[in-house]
């Protein structure tokens, strides 16, 4: 029983930490809640994120995120900071979900949260310009609702099914892989043609 714990610990903790990517301040809040309502335990050292104090700042932090990833261009600069934001959420809640049911050693929880966090947080970066690009910015409040969707979801099975959530995590890092290779690739060609462009016009 104690076995199946610790891997159902940390199967959950890949989810959180997946979650953390797409919505750095979603599931420290939701995890913040379901501590203090009893529905887990994450044990006296990561207790503070269920306080008070823990819970409104974050929930502030997310409201204003929340609005701010909805807007091109301010979209791009909230990015810049998620890169710091997201590894360290991701660290946060990898190392709180194991740290009652598992043996994992904290240093290395929260690098494996770190990682995970970070690596979705960056394949949702590349590939935000290409959306920006090809939809005019429309398509970026569509984009950026459907990760926080994902990012509840995610936070969801983590906590309920977490055999479930790691098996999304792995979908959605192949998933996002992908769209940045092609991101990258139409960045590519679409700067060859503008220099292509300023080549062929003619001088005097």
């Amino acid at each position: 029983m104690e076995i199946t714990a610790a891997v159902g610990a940390v199967l959950g903790a890949f989810g959180l930490s997946g979650a953390a990517g797409l919505n750095a301040w979603l599931p420290l809040l939701l995890v913040g809640f379901a501590d203090r309502f009893g529905w887990i335990d994450l044990g006296d050292s990561y207790s503070w994120l269920s306080s008070t104090p823990a819970l409104l700042g974050i929930a502030v932090v997310f409201v204003l995120d929340l609005i701010g990833d909805k807007i091109p261009a301010l979209d791009s600069v909230l990015h810049g900071f998620g890169a710091l934001v997201a590894p360290a959420s991701g660290a946060i809640l990898f190392a709180a979900e194991t740290s009652v049911s598992s043996q994992l050693p904290p240093a290395v929880a929260a690098i494996l949260g770190a990682v995970t966090a970070g690596s979705i947080h960056a394949g949702r970066t590349v590939a935000r310009p290409f959306v920006t690009g090809t939809t005019g910015g429309v398509g970026n409040p569509v984009v950026s609702t459907a990760e926080d969707g994902t990012s509840l979801v995610l936070t969801i099975l983590a906590l309920a099914v977490p055999i479930l959530a790691f098996v999304a995590v792995l979908i959605l890092l192949i998933g996002l892989g992908w769209l940045a290779f092609r991101a990258r690739r139409w960045l590519r060609e679409r700067r060859q043609r503008r220099d292509a462009s300023a080549g062929a016009e003619p001088i005097g």
